[in-house]
């Protein structure tokens, strides 16, 4: 049985993920923390009935990792506060599936350096759902065969999204730019602005968008458009909960959802 403790509980995608876990045959959830709702029963905030689980204070996350002992940390917080719980779980040894978006360079080189310090394994990825990973992987298939085309990512998340553009499109942006052999990035664009070959990335905000991704090939007298468009934060949270069954058996290192799905 694989002992399960989530962060950003009593949020949209912990919540998630704990319903998730929850009907999973192999795992247990033993921790529950977040920065609201502090000593409450976890089970009620999320009015599924009492699990006897009191939802723990985020300032105290190590001391919550070392009681619970649990064997996989998933993490759907902002990205501040993911670092911290990241290097909490590292140093209680504990494997980790991170879903937080929004880190910069130094942020996640500290992350990477205390996994790898530590020697747990980890999955990071900016989405955990099936069809996102395989649409990076129709990306670079395009770029490579439209490769003198304009390039422009197009997404759209709910109004509450805090990091833009989002991680997803962050990711489409490198393997596109990976692939093609480097190119410059331009987010959104303003006043007298040429159009170069630079990929252009633009970020929508507004309503309940779950979260659309659209990547246009324009060309001359045509265009292609590769789109994925998620109905549901379900699909993220079983690829998260399926990281979190794999990764507690992978050797130590960093990873990503592809690795999981074994398509990278």
């Amino acid at each position: 049985m694989i002992k399960v403790a989530v962060t950003g509980a009593c949020g949209r995608m912990g919540g998630l993920v704990i319903e998730s876990v929850l009907i999973s045959k192999d795992m247990k959830l033993v921790s529950a923390i977040d920065m609201t709702n502090i000593g409450k029963d976890i089970g009620e905030v999320m009015r599924t009935g009492k699990l006897n689980i009191p939802v723990g204070d985020a300032n105290d996350i190590g001391n919550i990792l070392e009681r619970s002992k649990p064997d996989v940390l998933i993490d759907f917080t902002i990205a501040p506060a993911a670092v911290k719980n990241v290097m909490a779980a590292s140093r209680g040894k504990i494997n980790l599936v991170v879903g937080t978006t929004g880190f910069t360079p130094e942020q996640r080189k500290q992350m990477e350096t205390a996994i790898k310090s530590s020697g747990v394994a980890a999955v990071i990825s900016p989405n955990f759902s099936i069809g996102v990973n395989v649409f990076w992987g129709l990306l670079a298939e395009a770029a490579k065969r439209l490769s003198d085309y304009d390039i422009e990512i197009i997404e759209a998340h709910h109004n509450q999204k805090k990091d833009a553009p989002s991680g997803t499109a962050v990711k489409a942006a490198e393997v596109l730019s990976e692939t093609l052999g480097g190119k410059d990035l331009i987010y959104g664009r303003h006043g007298i602005s040429p159009r170069n070959k630079e990929i252009g990335i633009h970020a929508v905000r507004g309503g309940d968008i779950v979260g659309d991704h659209t990547v246009l090939f324009a060309g001359d007298g045509e265009r292609i458009e590769i789109k994925h468009q998620a109905h549901s934060r379900q699909a993220f949270a079983k690829g998260a909960v399926r990281a979190a069954e794999w990764v507690c058996s992978a050797r130590p290192g960093v990873y990503e959802m592809a690795d999981v799905l074994g398509i990278k």
